[in-house]
């Protein structure tokens, strides 16, 4: 799981979009700072022109050379920009818990994956024994067969079982095989490599949750990325709303700057010095702009209105998301319960079976049952150790996303 979550490109896309929403941030909070830019110019003036230094036209051709450096700063903006930075900040939270939830359900999904690789590879080792008790079935049929204890129609059967288990052997290959490139596709492993599998054993014993799904609902929004994104998303949509109203209000905005120039005619007089003009040419200035809004073409007032939508809308995907999650803790928690249960009657059924498949063999040799009977008990031996295998990978997948849901990371192991 933990290679899937370093190496998947959704997680890396995620991860992206996640340093977007820093930069957002740290672009809002620039705005709240003075901006500052220097400019400088050149001009060359052929034939008539305005003189700098007499403010008079001159037919003269000359050159001048200006420099500014100016400053601005909004004062006020009715809090607009305050509630912007705070969005921001939230929307970089709400990223962040965007991030883990998809490290989450990939890890969730590999974990499933994996777990479906277990049990394939167990129910090969099923259908291999299986197999190998038919080839030695039928080696004895045919030794009985020679010693005139059992018959053609005896033989014939037990080929045909034999047939049947290398049968159902190749196709619990295939299905195993299929399941490891599923665990490779949602690792993102190279499918070209080979992937050992490792053996699950579990310390705990398959037993039901005494906890209620309430009670693991309440303590998930606290902590659960899905919970505190919807709940972040709202936060989103109120500040929004909040910067819309702003725009309502006057802005304040100061401004200051300061400029010199250098300048002489190109017919060969005399000019002052470069340094000369540039300290006596000096000037600077300040202001303030008051600006207040009165019409725009409805455009603050729709925002406004767009804005106190979407905050409605955002409070009630928050309520459905909410809704779902206890709904998905809720049918977790069955299931784990369910899981355990099916489990455990899955055992008993698999340890009765093991007593009366050894019952009918005993049979089949003193000629009791027929070579059907004796198949049909065998398959079903066969059947009941599956389901509790299922059962028990089951359990074991359902209980990791119920600890999930209180808190366990799946990768913290």
């Amino acid at each position: 799981m933990q290679y899937a979550v370093e190496n998947s490109p959704r997680v890396h896309a995620k991860e992206a979009k996640t340093n977007i929403d820093n930069q957002n941030y740290i672009e809002a909070v620039g705005r709240l700072l003075p901006s500052v830019n220097a400019a400088s110019s050149i001009d060359y003036r052929f034939g008539r022109g305005l003189d700098a230094e007499t403010n008079t036209y001159t037919s003269v051709n000359s050159f001048s050379n200006n420099y500014n450096l100016y400053s601005s700063m909004r004062l006020f903006d009715g809090m607009s920009s305050i509630a912007t930075i705070r969005m921001q900040k939230v929307n970089r939270l709400m990223g962040r818990e965007e991030l883990q939830e998809v490290k989450d359900i990939l890890a969730y999904e590999t974990m499933e994956a994996y777990f479906n690789v277990l049990f394939y590879k167990e129910t090969v080792k099923l259908a291999e024994q299986q197999l190998e008790a038919s080839v030695d079935n039928l080696k004895q049929v045919r030794r009985m067969e020679e010693l005139g204890m059992k018959g053609v129609p005896d033989v014939a059967e037990m080929q045909a079982k034999e047939a049947t288990d290398n049968y159902k052997l190749t196709c619990q290959r295939n299905i195993q095989t299929l399941a490891i490139i599923k665990l490779k596709e949602k690792m993102n492993f190279p499918i070209d490599q080979n992937l050992d599998i490792a053996d699950y054993t579990s310390a705990e014993g398959i037993n039901k949750y005494p906890e209620s799904a309430m009670d693991i609902y309440q303590h998930s929004l606290t902590f659960l990325p899905k919970a505190l994104a919807t709940d972040a998303a709202v936060e989103v949509q109120r500040l929004s709303y909040q910067s819309a109203k702003g725009s309502l209000l006057p802005s304040i905005t100061a401004e200051a700057g300061i400029s010199t120039n250098f300048s002489h005619f190109m017919d060969g007089s005399s000019y002052a010095k470069f340094n000369d003009q540039f300290r006596d040419k000096r000037g600077s200035y300040i202001g303030f702009t008051l600006s207040i809004p009165i019409f725009n073409g409805f455009s603050n007032t729709a925002r406004i209105q767009k804005s106190k939508s979407q905050l409605q809308v955002a409070k009630s995907e928050r309520a459905e998301t909410l809704r779902i999650l206890y709904s998905e803790i809720e049918q977790a928690v069955a299931d784990m319960n369910g899981q355990s249960d099916e489990y455990l009657q899955a055992k008993r059924q698999a340890e009765a079976m093991v007593i009366a498949d050894n019952v009918n063999k005993r049979k089949y040799k003193e000629g009791l049952i027929s070579a059907i009977d004796l198949h049909t008990s065998s398959n079903r031996l066969l059947e009941s150790k599956i389901v509790e295998l299922n059962a028990r990978f089951k359990y074991y997948l359902k209980s990791k996303l119920v600890n999930y849901y209180k808190g366990e990371s799946y990768i913290s192991e």
